[in-house]
């Protein structure tokens, strides 16, 4: 196995909320393969969490941010900037939609839900990307987290999906954006994975299981597989790659038809 050297490198990771997030599996490789680690959560409930997940990194900042707060999201990385002076590398893992937005119809959406979804999952990366500009190191790199459901329908993803789309291509404009100075910006699609978010879906266990079934390796994939794909992404050994969305769904997209004809 490759051991990624990434000792003084900086990176932030943006939206963890527990053990089991896909943004904290990235930020375990980036830890262990030697990066300094800042983090920001959402609410005061959050930071306990946060802390104790923390403890064993050595000079870890960890911030509280609104995403939709502008001043909340400039006075860290004001922050940042003042204690790093540059950062190598972003990782986005932020998403809302309400649930009653996802429990019924598409077709039922309110506009507030509708707005709420997109500003939160998917506009949040632009605006991140605009502040972490000035402070983004030559061959600095950026992460977010998306799903199948912005190429195909999957029931009760609903506006998720809608905002999952908007998020895909929000990373291609920002790739040609943030090219010019040498940064990329790149998405990691992940199969359905049992976290505390993915658990709040209307009937995510049969969405799991059926996605482990279908896919070709006959199974799901866990936290540490999406970890490591967030960490090659990130790291120099992706470096001509950017503006692109990549599974890590054991094959599932590659799929067109479940039913076994052989």
């Amino acid at each position: 196995m490759i051991q990624l050297d990434l000792t003084g490198k900086r990176a932030l990771v943006m939206g963890v909320t527990n053990k089991r997030s896909l943004g904290w599996s990235i930020a375990e490789k980036l830890r262990d393969a030697g990066a300094e680690m800042a983090f920001s959560y959402q609410g005061e409930r959050l930071k306990g969490e946060l802390e104790k997940l923390t403890a064993d990194m050595e000079n870890a900042r960890l911030y509280q941010v609104d995403v939709t707060d502008a001043d909340e999201l400039a006075g860290m990385f004001a922050d940042l900037k003042e204690a790093w002076g540059s950062i190598d590398y972003l990782v986005h893992a932020i998403a809302f939609a309400p649930r009653e937005a996802m429990d019924g119809r598409y077709i039922d959406t309110t506009r507030a839900d509708w707005l709420t979804a997109l500003e939160i999952s998917a506009f949040s990366l632009v605006s991140v990307a605009k502040e972490a500009e000035p402070l983004f190191s030559d061959d600095g790199a950026m992460v977010t987290l998306t799903y199948y459901a912005s190429q195909k329908v999957v029931p009760k993803y609903n506006v998720m999906g809608i905002a999952k789309s908007a998020l895909e291509s929000s990373v291609r404009y920002l790739a040609y954006d943030l090219g010019k100075k040498g940064v990329r910006v790149n998405a990691v699609s992940a199969g359905p994975v049992k976290t505390i978010a993915a658990r709040s879906i209307p009937g995510f266990m049969k969405m799991y299981k059926r996605a482990a079934g279908i896919a070709p390796l006959g199974r799901g994939v866990d936290q540490g597989e999406v970890g490591n794909l967030g960490l090659f992404l990130l790291s120099p050994m992706s470096s001509g790659i950017t503006g692109e969305t990549i599974y890590v769904d054991a094959g599932y997209h590659a799929m067109g038809m479940d039913l076994d004809i052989d």
